[in-house]
Protein backbone atom coordinates (compact mmCIF):
# COMPACT_ATOMS: atom_id res chain seq x y z
CA UNK A 1 0.00 0.00 0.00
CA UNK A 2 1.25 3.67 -0.96
CA UNK A 3 1.08 6.13 2.01
CA UNK A 4 -1.35 8.86 1.68
CA UNK A 5 1.09 12.09 0.77
CA UNK A 6 0.60 14.64 3.73
CA UNK A 7 0.43 18.47 2.28
CA UNK A 8 2.08 20.44 4.34
CA UNK A 9 1.62 24.55 3.23
CA UNK A 10 4.75 26.85 4.27
CA UNK A 11 5.88 30.00 3.25
CA UNK A 12 9.88 30.31 3.51
CA UNK A 13 9.29 34.25 3.70
CA UNK A 14 5.98 36.02 5.27
CA UNK A 15 7.43 39.02 2.98
CA UNK A 16 6.07 36.69 -0.08
CA UNK A 17 2.57 36.99 -0.02
CA UNK A 18 0.75 35.70 -3.19
CA UNK A 19 -1.96 37.72 -4.16
CA UNK A 20 -5.71 37.14 -4.30
CA UNK A 21 -6.05 36.36 -7.98
CA UNK A 22 -3.53 34.45 -9.46
CA UNK A 23 -2.06 35.46 -12.38
CA UNK A 24 -1.90 33.08 -15.82
CA UNK A 25 1.62 33.38 -17.00
CA UNK A 26 0.73 31.22 -20.20
CA UNK A 27 -2.61 30.59 -22.29
CA UNK A 28 -2.18 27.27 -23.41
CA UNK A 29 -5.35 27.35 -25.18
CA UNK A 30 -3.91 29.61 -27.55
CA UNK A 31 -3.33 27.84 -31.35
CA UNK A 32 0.55 28.84 -30.55
CA UNK A 33 2.46 29.97 -27.68
CA UNK A 34 5.55 30.56 -26.32
CA UNK A 35 7.21 28.46 -24.16
CA UNK A 36 8.25 30.11 -20.70
CA UNK A 37 12.08 29.85 -19.98
CA UNK A 38 12.05 28.34 -16.36
CA UNK A 39 15.12 28.38 -13.96
CA UNK A 40 15.60 25.33 -12.11
CA UNK A 41 18.81 25.49 -9.87
CA UNK A 42 20.84 22.78 -8.13
CA UNK A 43 18.12 20.78 -5.55
CA UNK A 44 19.88 20.95 -1.74
CA UNK A 45 20.13 17.58 0.40
CA UNK A 46 19.21 18.85 3.73
CA UNK A 47 21.55 17.88 6.51
CA UNK A 48 22.48 14.27 5.74
CA UNK A 49 20.08 13.09 2.90
CA UNK A 50 21.95 11.42 0.03
CA UNK A 51 23.21 14.12 -2.78
CA UNK A 52 21.38 10.85 -5.17
CA UNK A 53 18.45 11.45 -4.21
CA UNK A 54 18.54 15.12 -4.83
CA UNK A 55 19.39 14.75 -8.23
CA UNK A 56 16.92 11.75 -9.08
CA UNK A 57 13.90 14.06 -7.69
CA UNK A 58 15.86 16.55 -10.21
CA UNK A 59 15.83 14.79 -12.81
CA UNK A 60 12.31 13.61 -12.86
CA UNK A 61 11.52 17.14 -12.03
CA UNK A 62 13.42 18.45 -15.03
CA UNK A 63 11.63 15.57 -17.32
CA UNK A 64 8.20 16.73 -16.10
CA UNK A 65 9.11 20.40 -16.89
CA UNK A 66 10.05 19.47 -20.40
CA UNK A 67 7.35 16.49 -21.32
CA UNK A 68 4.73 19.28 -19.87
CA UNK A 69 5.37 21.73 -23.56
CA UNK A 70 4.77 24.68 -21.38
CA UNK A 71 8.78 25.30 -20.55
CA UNK A 72 11.95 25.54 -21.52
CA UNK A 73 14.21 24.43 -18.91
CA UNK A 74 17.28 25.77 -17.73
CA UNK A 75 19.09 23.11 -16.39
CA UNK A 76 21.78 24.27 -13.79
CA UNK A 77 24.32 22.53 -15.63
CA UNK A 78 23.85 25.50 -18.36
CA UNK A 79 23.72 28.31 -16.23
CA UNK A 80 26.46 30.92 -15.66
CA UNK A 81 29.29 29.54 -13.76
CA UNK A 82 28.45 32.20 -11.01
CA UNK A 83 25.03 30.71 -10.56
CA UNK A 84 26.02 27.08 -11.07
CA UNK A 85 26.83 25.74 -8.15
CA UNK A 86 24.12 27.52 -6.01
CA UNK A 87 21.28 25.18 -4.28
CA UNK A 88 18.08 25.25 -2.14
CA UNK A 89 16.05 27.95 -1.87
CA UNK A 90 17.54 30.99 -2.11
CA UNK A 91 15.89 34.07 0.13
CA UNK A 92 13.59 37.05 -1.60
CA UNK A 93 16.13 39.68 -0.96
CA UNK A 94 18.92 37.43 -3.18
CA UNK A 95 16.45 36.94 -6.45
CA UNK A 96 17.95 40.04 -8.11
CA UNK A 97 21.25 38.01 -8.31
CA UNK A 98 19.20 34.95 -10.71
CA UNK A 99 18.53 37.86 -13.31
CA UNK A 100 21.28 36.35 -15.45
CA UNK A 101 19.88 33.13 -15.36
CA UNK A 102 17.90 33.86 -18.49
CA UNK A 103 14.61 32.66 -17.09
CA UNK A 104 11.69 34.58 -16.34
CA UNK A 105 10.31 31.64 -13.45
CA UNK A 106 12.39 30.49 -10.62
CA UNK A 107 11.59 26.78 -9.28
CA UNK A 108 14.21 25.78 -6.00
CA UNK A 109 13.83 23.13 -3.93
CA UNK A 110 15.43 20.64 -1.24
CA UNK A 111 14.85 16.97 -0.25
CA UNK A 112 15.20 15.72 3.19
CA UNK A 113 15.07 12.22 4.08
CA UNK A 114 14.50 11.45 8.19
CA UNK A 115 17.15 9.27 9.84
CA UNK A 116 14.58 6.28 9.44
CA UNK A 117 15.63 6.04 5.66
CA UNK A 118 11.72 5.99 5.00
CA UNK A 119 10.28 9.37 5.49
CA UNK A 120 11.20 11.95 2.30
CA UNK A 121 9.93 15.50 2.49
CA UNK A 122 10.06 17.60 -1.14
CA UNK A 123 9.80 21.55 -0.25
CA UNK A 124 9.96 23.70 -3.45
CA UNK A 125 9.09 27.48 -4.00
CA UNK A 126 8.43 29.14 -7.18
CA UNK A 127 9.32 32.64 -7.87
CA UNK A 128 8.54 35.49 -10.38
CA UNK A 129 12.06 36.66 -11.72
CA UNK A 130 10.45 39.42 -13.85
CA UNK A 131 8.50 40.70 -11.49
CA UNK A 132 10.95 39.74 -8.29
CA UNK A 133 8.18 38.20 -6.40
CA UNK A 134 7.59 34.83 -4.40
CA UNK A 135 4.67 32.39 -6.26
CA UNK A 136 3.79 29.79 -4.09
CA UNK A 137 5.47 27.42 -1.58
CA UNK A 138 5.08 24.17 -0.77
CA UNK A 139 5.92 20.59 1.25
CA UNK A 140 5.00 17.19 0.34
CA UNK A 141 5.96 14.31 2.56
CA UNK A 142 5.59 10.64 1.92
CA UNK A 143 7.40 7.68 1.55
CA UNK A 144 10.79 7.11 0.42
CA UNK A 145 9.36 4.74 -2.54
CA UNK A 146 7.01 7.42 -3.91
CA UNK A 147 9.46 9.91 -4.87
CA UNK A 148 8.44 9.86 -8.05
CA UNK A 149 4.61 10.65 -7.04
CA UNK A 150 5.91 13.26 -5.09
CA UNK A 151 8.22 15.13 -7.40
CA UNK A 152 5.08 14.78 -10.26
CA UNK A 153 3.07 16.54 -7.35
CA UNK A 154 5.42 19.51 -7.40
CA UNK A 155 5.26 19.88 -11.53
CA UNK A 156 1.32 19.87 -11.52
CA UNK A 157 1.66 22.73 -8.72
CA UNK A 158 4.13 24.71 -10.85
CA UNK A 159 1.27 23.85 -13.91
CA UNK A 160 -1.19 25.20 -12.04
CA UNK A 161 0.80 28.28 -10.95
CA UNK A 162 1.51 29.27 -14.21
CA UNK A 163 -1.40 28.01 -16.46
CA UNK A 164 -4.32 28.12 -14.31
CA UNK A 165 -4.80 24.41 -14.42
CA UNK A 166 -3.02 21.43 -12.85
CA UNK A 167 -0.97 18.92 -14.38
CA UNK A 168 -1.60 15.55 -15.53
CA UNK A 169 1.69 14.11 -14.06
CA UNK A 170 -0.03 11.39 -11.74
CA UNK A 171 -1.73 10.31 -14.29
CA UNK A 172 -1.41 6.55 -16.11
CA UNK A 173 -2.49 5.49 -19.97
CA UNK A 174 -3.51 2.31 -20.78
CA UNK A 175 -2.71 0.34 -23.57
CA UNK A 176 -2.10 -2.75 -25.69
CA UNK A 177 1.28 -4.49 -26.61
CA UNK A 178 2.07 -6.76 -29.52
CA UNK A 179 3.46 -9.74 -28.10
CA UNK A 180 3.80 -12.79 -30.64
CA UNK A 181 0.37 -13.49 -31.69
CA UNK A 182 -1.49 -12.22 -28.67
CA UNK A 183 -2.07 -8.79 -27.41
CA UNK A 184 -1.70 -7.83 -24.06
CA UNK A 185 -3.23 -4.63 -21.90
CA UNK A 186 0.05 -2.51 -20.61
CA UNK A 187 -0.09 0.69 -18.23
CA UNK A 188 2.47 3.70 -17.89
CA UNK A 189 2.60 6.91 -16.16
CA UNK A 190 2.40 10.19 -18.29
CA UNK A 191 6.00 10.43 -18.67
CA UNK A 192 6.28 6.45 -19.76
CA UNK A 193 7.59 5.43 -16.20
CA UNK A 194 6.27 2.40 -14.10
CA UNK A 195 5.55 0.31 -17.21
CA UNK A 196 3.38 -2.36 -15.99
CA UNK A 197 1.66 -5.52 -18.00
CA UNK A 198 -2.03 -5.71 -16.47
CA UNK A 199 -3.28 -8.93 -18.38
CA UNK A 200 -1.56 -12.28 -19.36
CA UNK A 201 -3.73 -14.40 -20.79
CA UNK A 202 -1.84 -15.09 -24.11
CA UNK A 203 -5.29 -13.72 -25.96
CA UNK A 204 -6.10 -10.80 -27.84
CA UNK A 205 -6.85 -8.14 -25.74
CA UNK A 206 -8.38 -5.01 -26.95
CA UNK A 207 -9.97 -1.23 -26.83
CA UNK A 208 -8.97 -0.72 -22.86
CA UNK A 209 -11.39 1.87 -21.12
CA UNK A 210 -10.76 3.17 -17.61
CA UNK A 211 -13.53 3.45 -15.10
CA UNK A 212 -14.25 6.85 -14.14
CA UNK A 213 -13.13 5.85 -10.45
CA UNK A 214 -9.45 4.93 -11.89
CA UNK A 215 -9.99 1.32 -10.59
CA UNK A 216 -10.59 -0.93 -13.04
CA UNK A 217 -10.24 -1.17 -16.43
CA UNK A 218 -12.67 -2.49 -19.62
CA UNK A 219 -11.38 -3.99 -22.24
CA UNK A 220 -12.03 -6.66 -24.75
CA UNK A 221 -11.50 -10.16 -25.22
CA UNK A 222 -10.72 -13.26 -27.42
CA UNK A 223 -10.24 -15.18 -24.20
CA UNK A 224 -13.62 -17.57 -24.80
CA UNK A 225 -12.75 -17.22 -28.56
CA UNK A 226 -15.77 -14.88 -28.88
CA UNK A 227 -14.95 -10.79 -28.54
CA UNK A 228 -16.24 -10.32 -25.24
CA UNK A 229 -16.10 -7.20 -22.53
CA UNK A 230 -14.22 -8.02 -19.34
CA UNK A 231 -13.11 -6.08 -16.23
CA UNK A 232 -9.78 -6.31 -14.59
CA UNK A 233 -8.34 -4.33 -11.41
CA UNK A 234 -5.14 -2.49 -11.62
CA UNK A 235 -2.89 -5.19 -10.47
CA UNK A 236 -3.98 -7.63 -12.95
CA UNK A 237 -6.49 -9.62 -10.35
CA UNK A 238 -10.17 -9.63 -10.28
CA UNK A 239 -10.29 -10.46 -14.02
CA UNK A 240 -14.30 -10.67 -14.72
CA UNK A 241 -16.40 -11.55 -18.19
CA UNK A 242 -18.94 -9.18 -18.01
CA UNK A 243 -20.77 -8.86 -21.69
CA UNK A 244 -20.98 -11.78 -23.46
CA UNK A 245 -23.70 -11.42 -25.78
CA UNK A 246 -23.16 -13.66 -29.02
CA UNK A 247 -21.18 -11.58 -31.74
CA UNK A 248 -19.65 -8.38 -31.02
CA UNK A 249 -18.71 -6.79 -27.41
CA UNK A 250 -16.34 -4.38 -28.40
CA UNK A 251 -15.17 -0.88 -28.10
CA UNK A 252 -15.94 -0.09 -24.51
CA UNK A 253 -17.05 3.72 -23.47
CA UNK A 254 -17.88 4.74 -19.80
CA UNK A 255 -19.98 7.15 -18.76
CA UNK A 256 -18.85 10.10 -16.75
CA UNK A 257 -20.95 8.54 -13.24
CA UNK A 258 -19.85 4.99 -13.71
CA UNK A 259 -23.29 3.48 -14.19
CA UNK A 260 -23.32 2.25 -17.90
CA UNK A 261 -20.92 1.53 -20.76
CA UNK A 262 -21.43 2.36 -24.82
CA UNK A 263 -20.20 -0.37 -26.85
CA UNK A 264 -20.12 -1.95 -30.15
CA UNK A 265 -22.56 -4.97 -30.48
CA UNK A 266 -23.28 -7.25 -33.19
CA UNK A 267 -26.38 -9.17 -32.01
CA UNK A 268 -28.23 -8.67 -35.59
CA UNK A 269 -25.66 -9.43 -38.50
CA UNK A 270 -24.00 -5.78 -38.64
CA UNK A 271 -22.77 -3.72 -35.77
CA UNK A 272 -24.46 -1.09 -33.28
CA UNK A 273 -24.34 0.84 -30.71
CA UNK A 274 -25.39 -0.11 -27.27
CA UNK A 275 -25.71 0.77 -23.58
CA UNK A 276 -25.35 -1.61 -20.62
CA UNK A 277 -25.49 -1.53 -17.16
CA UNK A 278 -21.89 -1.01 -15.35
CA UNK A 279 -22.50 -4.75 -14.66
CA UNK A 280 -23.05 -5.64 -18.00
CA UNK A 281 -27.08 -6.25 -18.06
CA UNK A 282 -29.73 -4.55 -19.22
CA UNK A 283 -28.74 -3.76 -23.12
CA UNK A 284 -30.16 -1.27 -24.86
CA UNK A 285 -29.87 -0.67 -28.95
CA UNK A 286 -29.26 3.02 -29.18
CA UNK A 287 -28.58 3.02 -33.28
CA UNK A 288 -31.06 1.92 -35.65
CA UNK A 289 -29.88 2.88 -39.10
CA UNK A 290 -29.23 0.19 -42.02
CA UNK A 291 -25.27 1.18 -41.12
CA UNK A 292 -22.38 -0.46 -39.56
CA UNK A 293 -22.05 1.72 -36.36
CA UNK A 294 -18.92 1.71 -33.82
CA UNK A 295 -16.25 3.48 -31.63
CA UNK A 296 -18.95 5.30 -29.12
CA UNK A 297 -17.07 7.95 -26.97
CA UNK A 298 -19.14 10.08 -24.09
CA UNK A 299 -19.36 13.84 -23.88
CA UNK A 300 -17.89 14.52 -20.26
CA UNK A 301 -21.36 15.87 -18.86
CA UNK A 302 -23.22 12.35 -20.17
CA UNK A 303 -25.63 13.94 -22.41
CA UNK A 304 -24.27 12.96 -25.60
CA UNK A 305 -22.46 10.26 -27.62
CA UNK A 306 -19.81 10.29 -30.51
CA UNK A 307 -19.48 7.36 -33.14
CA UNK A 308 -18.82 6.43 -36.41
CA UNK A 309 -21.56 5.26 -38.71
CA UNK A 310 -21.32 4.28 -42.51
CA UNK A 311 -25.07 5.35 -43.02
CA UNK A 312 -23.62 7.87 -45.66
CA UNK A 313 -21.81 5.29 -47.86
CA UNK A 314 -18.65 6.05 -45.89
CA UNK A 315 -17.44 5.87 -41.73
CA UNK A 316 -18.06 9.62 -40.64
CA UNK A 317 -18.58 11.14 -36.88
CA UNK A 318 -21.93 11.70 -35.91
CA UNK A 319 -23.37 12.84 -32.58
CA UNK A 320 -26.47 11.72 -30.50
CA UNK A 321 -28.29 11.76 -27.21
CA UNK A 322 -27.58 9.39 -24.80
CA UNK A 323 -30.84 8.01 -25.37
CA UNK A 324 -30.38 7.57 -29.46
CA UNK A 325 -32.28 10.39 -30.26
CA UNK A 326 -30.98 14.00 -32.00
CA UNK A 327 -28.59 11.96 -34.44
CA UNK A 328 -26.32 14.54 -36.35
CA UNK A 329 -23.46 14.60 -38.77
CA UNK A 330 -20.45 16.04 -37.36
CA UNK A 331 -17.45 15.60 -40.63
CA UNK A 332 -17.99 16.02 -44.01
CA UNK A 333 -14.72 16.18 -45.03
CA UNK A 334 -12.81 12.84 -46.01
CA UNK A 335 -14.27 10.01 -47.38
CA UNK A 336 -12.83 8.07 -43.97
CA UNK A 337 -13.29 9.19 -40.21
CA UNK A 338 -13.16 6.81 -37.35
CA UNK A 339 -12.08 7.02 -33.55
CA UNK A 340 -13.39 9.88 -32.53
CA UNK A 341 -12.87 11.19 -28.22
CA UNK A 342 -14.71 13.81 -27.10
CA UNK A 343 -12.72 16.50 -25.25
CA UNK A 344 -13.28 16.74 -21.30
CA UNK A 345 -13.77 19.97 -21.73
CA UNK A 346 -16.88 19.48 -24.05
CA UNK A 347 -16.15 21.54 -26.62
CA UNK A 348 -13.99 19.40 -29.26
CA UNK A 349 -13.83 16.05 -30.67
CA UNK A 350 -10.71 14.56 -31.80
CA UNK A 351 -11.10 11.78 -34.26
CA UNK A 352 -8.62 9.70 -36.71
CA UNK A 353 -8.94 10.51 -40.60
CA UNK A 354 -7.52 9.50 -43.55
CA UNK A 355 -6.04 11.84 -46.11
CA UNK A 356 -4.08 10.55 -49.39
CA UNK A 357 -3.92 7.40 -48.12
CA UNK A 358 -2.93 8.17 -44.69
CA UNK A 359 -4.47 8.50 -41.53
CA UNK A 360 -3.78 11.87 -39.42
CA UNK A 361 -5.17 13.07 -36.13
CA UNK A 362 -7.96 16.10 -36.41
CA UNK A 363 -9.98 17.77 -33.69
CA UNK A 364 -13.08 19.59 -35.03
CA UNK A 365 -15.89 21.34 -32.79
CA UNK A 366 -19.05 19.39 -31.56
CA UNK A 367 -21.32 21.70 -34.10
CA UNK A 368 -18.79 20.42 -37.12
CA UNK A 369 -16.90 24.08 -37.41
CA UNK A 370 -13.14 24.78 -37.17
CA UNK A 371 -11.52 21.31 -38.01
CA UNK A 372 -7.90 21.24 -37.37
CA UNK A 373 -4.95 18.58 -38.38
CA UNK A 374 -2.73 18.04 -35.64
CA UNK A 375 -0.36 15.55 -37.36
CA UNK A 376 1.19 15.40 -40.63
CA UNK A 377 4.17 13.80 -42.73
CA UNK A 378 4.68 11.02 -40.30
CA UNK A 379 3.58 7.97 -40.76
CA UNK A 380 -0.11 6.48 -39.70
CA UNK A 381 -1.63 8.03 -36.85
CA UNK A 382 -4.55 6.73 -35.48
CA UNK A 383 -6.93 6.00 -31.58
CA UNK A 384 -6.60 9.76 -30.05
CA UNK A 385 -7.51 9.74 -26.66
CA UNK A 386 -7.55 12.99 -24.47
CA UNK A 387 -5.85 14.05 -21.14
CA UNK A 388 -8.19 14.63 -18.37
CA UNK A 389 -7.31 18.01 -18.31
CA UNK A 390 -7.89 17.93 -22.24
CA UNK A 391 -4.86 20.05 -22.75
CA UNK A 392 -2.96 16.70 -24.21
CA UNK A 393 -3.69 13.66 -26.51
CA UNK A 394 -2.21 10.51 -26.84
CA UNK A 395 -3.20 8.28 -30.07
CA UNK A 396 -0.82 5.44 -32.17
CA UNK A 397 1.52 6.20 -34.55
CA UNK A 398 3.47 3.86 -36.89
CA UNK A 399 6.02 7.27 -37.88
CA UNK A 400 9.45 5.07 -36.53
CA UNK A 401 8.45 1.67 -38.19
CA UNK A 402 6.54 -0.16 -35.39
CA UNK A 403 2.99 1.43 -34.27
CA UNK A 404 4.09 3.39 -30.76
CA UNK A 405 1.98 5.13 -28.36
CA UNK A 406 2.67 9.41 -28.60
CA UNK A 407 1.63 11.70 -26.84
CA UNK A 408 1.20 15.57 -27.92
CA UNK A 409 -0.31 18.96 -26.80
CA UNK A 410 -3.39 19.88 -27.82
CA UNK A 411 -2.48 22.43 -30.89
CA UNK A 412 -0.18 19.31 -32.18
CA UNK A 413 3.29 20.39 -30.71
CA UNK A 414 5.40 18.42 -28.48
CA UNK A 415 5.17 15.26 -30.18
CA UNK A 416 7.19 11.85 -28.44
CA UNK A 417 7.30 8.70 -27.38
CA UNK A 418 5.58 7.69 -24.31
CA UNK A 419 7.94 4.31 -23.98
CA UNK A 420 11.03 2.97 -24.90
CA UNK A 421 9.33 -0.23 -25.31
CA UNK A 422 10.14 -2.33 -28.74
CA UNK A 423 6.42 -4.20 -28.90
CA UNK A 424 3.98 -2.71 -31.28
CA UNK A 425 1.44 -0.84 -29.27
CA UNK A 426 -1.89 0.80 -29.92
CA UNK A 427 -5.38 1.73 -28.62
CA UNK A 428 -4.49 4.60 -25.50
CA UNK A 429 -6.78 5.07 -23.20
CA UNK A 430 -6.02 7.96 -20.38
CA UNK A 431 -6.55 8.04 -16.96
CA UNK A 432 -8.63 10.34 -14.30
CA UNK A 433 -5.63 12.33 -12.19
CA UNK A 434 -4.47 9.72 -9.35
CA UNK A 435 -3.83 12.16 -6.72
Amino acid sequence: MLKHFALLVSFLFSVFIPSAEARVYLDIDQPAFVQIPIVVPKWKSVDKTPSALSEKAYEILANDLTLSGFFKVIDYRRLPISLRDKEGIPAGALLQEWMPAGGEILLAGETSLDPNGLTLRLRFHLFDLVEQKHLVGKQYEGHLQNLRNMVHRVTDEVALQITGEKGVNNTKIAYTVLQGESKEIFVSDFDGANVKQITQNRSINLSPAWAPDGKKIAFTSYLKRNPDLYLIDLDGKNLSRFSHYPGLNASPSWSPDGKQIALMMGMEGKSDIFLIDGNGGNPKKLTKSHGNEASPSWSPDGKQIAFVSDRSGSPQIYVMAADGSDVRRVTYEGNYNTNPSWSPKGDRIAFCGRVGGRFNIYTIGIDGTGLQRLTSDSGNNESPCWSPDGRYIAFSSNRTGRSKIFIMNVNGLNQRPLTESKGDESSPSWSRRFE
